[in-house]
């Protein structure tokens, strides 16, 4: 992950704890479920439950109230921790926009300041056709690999009885980057595989996720959490403009086509949500029936475009063999450069596919537009305002009226 130089000192002492996390974020629908703060507090106090409903973090220790901790700054400790690795704790888009850029967005960059944008697609045919969207990611992990950049990778996996229920896992060889490749739109907090990562003495790691989950590093990084972000040496961001509850499965699919999920074999999300099975056949349903299972921590999130990450990617566009890939910095740039050369992938203008461009406009300012207006002004800047319908115009005079 590319680091400017130092943030400003700043003009007071930080003190938010997890009273103030709990007040301004997890209670007021602000909270994504990115499990930053789960990870990265040193005291191992706040827990998370990764199932359907819940995707929150909650305090273990309940002796001052569920919005308190004795570890906090003004009890009987001075922890800040939690909230200096929230990503969607007061001014973060700023504090993270300063720490990677040097510089907040200009009020026309609604996907987040950028180098390069790019089309992208694997070289190697199996992962190019395991791969989501041109298996861009998964050649990208497997290069990072094998050029000693990482030590392994925070992604999501499945369980092992159910090929669509995701969880956190750590991938530490190309075959396990491979096993996991593709993606479920059901929400994973990837960053929980941190602890895995300890556990087996890592140190260099990737982070994939969305853009409420690669916000958190740079953020750690500028408000000087300390040792728990120093892992994170790259950050790969997902496009992503909601994710949805596991119940969608049983309760849509299945209920209404017959799509059993564990006949499913792939999905995608273009214009309609896309499903092949394993008898051949390919079904596409349309998104709006699918809005009532959206995740609750997706419906004020306002980062579709993965604005801190490295590298930002997703499969917007023209057909499902692309990549869009939004270059971001310094080291982003190093590591797609070298890819390029070595022929790892195939890269083209991103211009040349004027839906894509068009696409990531429209979705990062439909995606901003859902930022409360009682939160931190900054991810409202520049969103312009819905165009108003048009009104119907006036049926001629002695018209018949319409059936």
């Amino acid at each position: 992950m590319t680091m400017t130089d130092s943030a400003p000192a700043a003009t007071s002492r930080w003190t938010a704890q997890w009273r103030e996390l709990y007040n301004e974020v997890i209670n007021t629908g602000l909270c994504t479920g990115c499990a930053g703060c789960v990870v990265t507090c040193p005291h191992d106090v706040i827990g998370y439950e990764h199932v359907e409903g819940k995707y929150k973090p909650f305090h273990l220790e309940e002796s001052l109230g569920l919005d308190n901790c004795i570890h906090g700054f003004g009890e009987e400790g001075g922890c800040t921790t939690c909230t200096r690795a929230c990503p969607r704790f007061r001014q973060w888009e700023e504090a993270a926009d300063k720490h990677l850029f040097g510089r907040v967005r200009n009020p026309d960059e609604m996907a987040g300041v950028w180098r390069q944008l790019l089309l992208t697609r694997a070289s190697d045919t199996t992962q190019h056709e395991k791969g989501q969207d041109g298996g861009f990611v998964t050649a990208m992990l497997s290069w990072l690999l094998d050029n000693d950049y990482i030590e392994g990778a925070l992604v999501s996996g499945v369980e092992d009885d159910d090929a669509w229920k995701a969880r956190p896992q750590l991938v530490r060889t190309k075959e396990e980057v491979l096993a996991t490749a593709g993606s479920r739109y059901t929400y994973c907090a990837n960053p929980l595989a941190l602890r895995d990562a300890k556990d087996a003495g890592l140190s260099r790691l990737a982070l994939v996720g969305m853009g409420c989950q690669t916000s958190s590093p740079p953020v750690m990084w500028d408000r000087k959490a300390g040792k728990v972000s120093k892992p994170f040496l790259f950050n790969i961001g997902l496009l992503c403009s909601k994710t949805f509850d596991d119940a969608i499965f049983s309760e849509l699919f299945e209920a209404k086509y017959g799509l059993k999920k564990q006949d499913m074999v792939k999905m995608n999300i273009k214009g309609v949500f896309q499903i092949w099975m394993k008898d051949g056949s390919y079904h596409e349903i349309d998104l709006k029936e699918c809005h009532q299972w959206t995740r609750t921590g997706c419906k004020l999130c306002p980062d579709f475009a993965a604005e801190h990450a490295d590298i930002s990617t997703g499969g917007i566009g023209k057909d499902n063999d692309w990549t869009l890939t939004i270059v971001r910095t310094e080291i982003g740039e190093e590591v797609i450069n070298r890819m390029i050369r070595d022929g790892v992938i195939v890269a083209r203008p991103a211009q040349e596919d004027e839906v894509a461009m068009k696409l990531l406009r429209t979705l990062s300012i439909v995606s901003r537009r859902r930022w409360p207006d009682w939160a931190d002004k900054a991810p409202s800047v520049g969103v312009p305002p819905p165009k108003k319908k048009a009104e119907p115009a006036p049926a001629a005079e002695g018209a018949a009226p319409a059936n």
